[in-house]
């Protein structure tokens, strides 16, 4: 395991992060998500956006997180957006992902446990009772790392259209009032 730790993202993250997203995306979803919405996504829009979730977020609950290696020079190589989960969700007292990411070169170093300890630790923190994450059923590292951590289906399932295309997603849920301590394999989306 590496170096490394978690601190809250600060402005001049948001670039990183975007390069993170981005990087992420074309490698671990290259297959479920369409070519031309790869293709598209701007690195520029994707930076103002995590520049504004970061300097304004819609709420004091909502965090995003960033993943730090530490060596000879330190590198931001993950990061996850956590807040409450959506309306749409209906499960009271939950938290949930928005996103949680580790570039892919950086997987299997703890970067992905350690996001994922520090946002169960904020979930706490402001009171949920549960937290849920949706992954795309056809990516298998992200639901095996959060299923090594004790998460586990809960029977709900989505799809989202991106280009005309349906790309399915599971939900997974944990309870937050449980000791949920068995180390993960740290295999988050991409890494």
């Amino acid at each position: 395991m590496a170096l490394g730790f978690v601190r809250p993202a600060r402005p001049g993250d948001a670039t990183e992060l975007a390069r993170i997203q981005l990087e992420t995306w074309r490698v671990a979803y290259r297959k479920l998500v369409p070519r031309e919405i790869l293709a598209a996504l701007d690195p520029d829009t994707l930076a103002a956006h995590w520049r504004t979730a970061v300097l304004e977020p819609p709420g004091p609950r909502f965090r995003v997180l960033v993943a730090v290696e530490q060596g000879a020079e330190e590198h931001t190589v993950g990061f996850a957006a956590i807040g409450p989960a959506d309306a749409d969700d209906k499960v009271p007292d939950a938290g949930a992902f928005t996103e949680l990411l580790v570039e892919p070169r950086w997987g299997r170093r703890g970067h992905g446990s350690r996001l994922l300890s520090a946002a169960t630790a904020h979930w706490r923190d402001d009171g949920f009772s549960t937290a849920l994450a949706w992954a795309f059923d056809q990516a298998p590292a992200t639901i095996n790392f959060l299923t090594s951590a004790g998460w586990e289906p809960d029977g709900a399932r989505r799809a989202l259209d991106m280009a005309d295309v349906l790309v399915p997603q599971v939900r997974l849920h944990v309870s937050l009032t449980e000791d949920v301590s068995r180390p993960a394999s740290d295999e988050a989306a991409g890494g």
